[in-house]
């Protein structure tokens, strides 16, 4: 509809412009101002109606991502958990540990999991999840960087497989013995000590809906 107006808008201008021996000056002057108002009310209304659309996924998106803050926050209060604001995601610090030198998920750590997987697939399923991987100090940089991204791996194979979430919408990713995230500074193993650093965290992002709504 917008393309056919333009359309004749400059067919209009074209005939003006064919037979403008034909037309006084002032009614020539008078009629491209016109035209010229009628072009620009129609690139500003499509540029707000562009804006509109935009605002309202945006608006959308937010919702979703408040809506499972609500879920995460509860679900944190139960499993004694933390639920972090970021500027456009949820950072959920689980408490989901490992073992010294160890990349296997724990049993117990087993419904959490699930719950977080039932949370985005119900209130944020086109979500992005991105697994953080940690380990404590002990050991050398490089070993630490590959074995915080088994304990990634480890946790999002089980949220595809186990939890039924889309592979597509999730990553792992290490930070390992990364000094700016240990929960507990220079703590390391082997044994029991160290624990709190040796975890995964889940963070929520926002990601493209793919219903397009």
């Amino acid at each position: 509809m917008k393309k056919a107006k333009h359309a004749l808008i400059l067919l209009t201008l074209s005939g003006l412009l064919v037979g403008c021996a034909h037309v006084k000056p002032e009614e020539l002057d008078t009629r491209l101002a016109d035209l010229q108002a009628e072009m620009r009310g129609e690139m500003e209304e499509g540029d707000a109606r562009v804006a509109q659309e935009l605002n309202g996924r945006m608006d959308g998106m937010e919702a979703r991502l408040a809506d499972v803050e609500r879920e995460l926050d509860a679900l944190a209060r139960e499993f004694d958990a933390t639920v972090e604001r970021l500027e456009a995601a949820l950072r959920f610090n689980t408490p989901i540990y490992f073992g010294f030198d160890e990349a296997e998920i724990r049993s117990q750590d087993r419904p959490l999991l699930d719950r977080f997987a039932r949370v985005v697939q119900e209130y944020y399923p086109g979500c992005l999840v991105t697994v953080e991987g940690f380990t404590d100090p002990a050991g050398s940089q490089e070993y630490n960087q590959r074995l915080g991204l088994r304990r990634a791996e480890a946790v999002k194979t089980y949220l595809v497989e186990e939890a039924g979430l889309s592979s597509a919408n999730l990553r792992a990713v290490s930070y390992g013995e990364g000094s700016s995230r240990q929960v507990a500074e220079g703590e390391t193993g082997p044994g029991t000590q160290g624990w709190e650093n040796r975890r995964v965290a889940l963070v929520v992002d926002h990601a493209p809906d793919p219903s397009g709504s």
